[in-house]
């Protein structure tokens, strides 16, 4: 694992030459491939040191940053193109990646609270630098506050843990349970409820994606969200009697919600809101699956959450290649798009059917998980799984149907209809979202 972090550190060493931009993303791609060769069998942590290590959790999820920030440097040529600040962009997404890495394998508590806090400054760097329009501060204040004020409260757990049972350590933690301590779960959990996000503390999700660059967006979708998750899927371990007491409270609203975010997804204009509010609607089913702490429902929420950081990923990139030509978001202008780019509605469809969990996607396997677990954790979901399931397929629909079909908007006279690196990009995104189900034992077999 160090010698993984090694070569991203010493990729820093490049930043002081020019033209060095693909020479950075063949290298994080380099280390992608060498990082996947590294799966074992064993399902226990593999110690660096005391307080770093890897199990299958993390795995899952530093390869999944690998793989979204080699992506992210693919999708974002318009910044080489336009010589923006291309160095300093490029030491922002190596920062974010090396975070990244140290969060999820970060063994002691303190370490992962420090860790998981830094992710948060390239990313606002991300935001206010390469951002598109002025809004994009009023987004950054957002992703900051919500972020920072929610880990207050987790920071004195940490400390309160530590003064009580004398440790930090994930691994010593996870037999320890700590059960007569009701505000320490909620001081525990509500940071990672914000970071997932939770519905009605979502608010800084659409904003941060509208105004987010294309990088932005994928990474912030793809693995940032995820964090929400992996720290709950730590804590809980130790939190288990006390969620039993109180669980029942988040996965009503994550139900009721998703099904509310659904419904804001059909009356969306914009094509990044319509994308991230789905976010929103999938983060909620993944954290009631979360919150019933039962096999299939931790498994699933784990699939799931790999499975959405790839689709999602990936039509942000679809709607950054529709806005590079159009020069708007809105499904207004950006329609009829198989009347001029027929080759790039293959790939609309391909993703948009992953985002609705058809078969042979990953996400299909962890809806199935999570339907399960939620459905024998109470008959009673099964009223809002059904719409959730319903408008889910309803939201992605109108999105395809609305951006392919119908009268080409009359404004736009010529461009290309996609490069050879736009399609790479958008296989790179699907591939592994089919072919991940083949190998499920590797989302299944973590707990």
């Amino acid at each position: 694992m160090l010698k993984f972090v090694f070569l991203v550190g010493f990729i820093f060493f490049l930043f002081f030459k020019k033209n060095i931009y693909w020479m950075v993303q063949n290298l994080v791609f380099l280390a992608t491939g060498l990082f996947m060769m590294k799966i074992s069998s064993n399902y226990y942590f593999c110690d660096i040191s005391y307080y770093f290590g890897m199990d299958m959790i993390s795995y899952g999820l530093i390869l999944l940053s690998f793989w979204i920030c080699g992506l992210m440097l693919m999708a974002s040529e318009s910044v080489v193109r336009m010589n923006n600040y291309v160095n300093l962009f490029l030491f922002m997404i190596i920062f974010l990646l090396l975070m990244l890495i140290f969060t999820f394998s970060s063994m002691s508590m303190f370490m992962f609270y420090l860790f998981f806090e830094s992710s948060l400054i390239p990313t606002l760097f991300l935001i206010l630098g390469w951002g598109y329009q002025p809004e994009r501060l009023q987004a950054g204040i957002y992703l900051l506050f919500y972020t920072l004020l929610a880990s207050l409260p987790l920071l004195i757990g940490i400390f309160f843990i530590k003064s009580d049972v004398y440790t930090m350590n994930f691994i010593v933690l996870s037999y320890k349970n700590l059960y007569n301590l009701d505000f320490l779960y909620l001081c525990m959990i509500f940071a990672f409820l914000v970071k997932m996000p939770m519905f009605l503390v979502h608010l800084w999700l659409p904003k941060a994606h509208v105004e987010a660059p294309v990088s932005g967006s994928m990474i912030l979708a793809g693995v940032l969200l995820k964090l929400g998750g992996y720290g709950l899927l730590r804590v809980f371990f130790m939190l288990q009697i006390l969620g039993m007491k109180f669980n029942f409270i988040w996965i009503s609203i994550s139900l009721i919600g998703g099904v509310l975010v659904s419904l804001i997804c059909l009356w969306q204009m914009d094509l990044k809101a319509l994308i991230a509010y789905s976010s929103v609607a999938h983060m909620g089913i993944v954290l009631s699956g979360l919150m019933t702490m039962t096999y299939w429902g931790l498994n699933g929420a784990y699939t799931l959450m790999i499975a959405h950081g790839l689709c999602s990923s990936g039509l942000f990139c679809l709607a950054n290649i529709s806005y590079e030509r159009m020069g708007s978001r809105s499904l207004l202008i950006n329609k009829g798009m198989l009347n001029f780019m027929p080759s790039l509605s293959l790939w609309w469809f391909l993703l948009c059917s992953g985002n609705m969990a058809a078969p042979p996607t990953l996400n299909l396997l962890g809806e199935i998980s999570l339907l399960n677990s939620i459905v024998s954790w109470s008959w009673l979901t099964m009223i809002s799984l059904a719409f959730l399931s319903f408008f889910s397929a309803a939201y992605t629909l109108y999105l395809f149907a609305y951006s392919q079909h119908g009268k080409v908007y009359s404004g736009v006279y010529f461009f290309s209809s996609g490069s050879v690196r736009e399609f790479l990009l958008l296989m790179l995104h699907w591939l592994p979202l089919n072919l991940l189900i083949m190998k499920s034992n590797f989302c299944m077999l973590w707990l």
